[in-house]
């Protein structure tokens, strides 16, 4: 089972919070605020935030600036997951990922299933690796968001987390592009 080891210090991780949207702005993105309630409340660092429409294009172009900045560990995205044409979250982080967390949506799914039954189903939540980048896609309602951090993302983030962690291979990430 999973536990902390207190022994070990906790690494703050720079994350930038995406919502994908048509229709909010900041003062409505109630997903984005819960998510950058629980990461600074975690002590992690918020490196950025935005929010962009349902357009592949964009979310894309955003996803991959922040993959290109120093100063960004962690991307997550609400939003645009579901199975209406206008969600396209899922098909722009693919686009950019160099390998999918293949896991991460069938664990997604498995915590969903908990909550709101078989109706997680209807969620493609996913999660992948670019650049040295952590990228994950969250649905865009508030207790998706809730569920993920506090069920997942929590954990995987906290370098003292046991039997091992998503910060502890950072290093590693990128090790194939290293000179042999």
């Amino acid at each position: 089972m999973s536990r902390i080891d207190e022994t070990r210090e906790f690494i703050p991780v720079r994350i930038a919070v995406l919502t994908v949207s048509d229709t909010r702005g900041l003062d409505e993105d109630r997903s984005g605020a819960t998510l950058v309630q629980r990461l600074t409340d975690a002590g992690h660092l918020l490196a950025d935030r935005a929010i962009v429409k349902d357009d592949r294009a964009a979310i894309s172009a955003q996803l991959r600036a922040w993959i290109a900045s120093p100063e960004v560990d962690v991307i997550i995205s609400t939003g645009g997951t579901g199975l209406t044409g206008r969600d396209v979250t899922v098909e722009a982080h693919r686009d950019v990922y160099e390998k999918e967390i293949e896991a991460f949506g069938t664990v997604f799914t498995m915590v969903s299933m908990q909550k709101i039954g078989t109706s997680a189903v209807q969620s493609r939540a996913t999660g992948g690796v670019a650049g040295g980048t952590y990228l994950f896609a969250l649905p865009g309602s508030t207790g998706a968001c809730k569920d993920a951090w506090d069920e997942i993302l929590r954990w995987q983030l906290d370098y003292r987390h046991m039997p091992c962690n998503f910060v502890e291979i950072f290093p590693r990430l990128e090790e194939h592009k290293r000179r042999k």
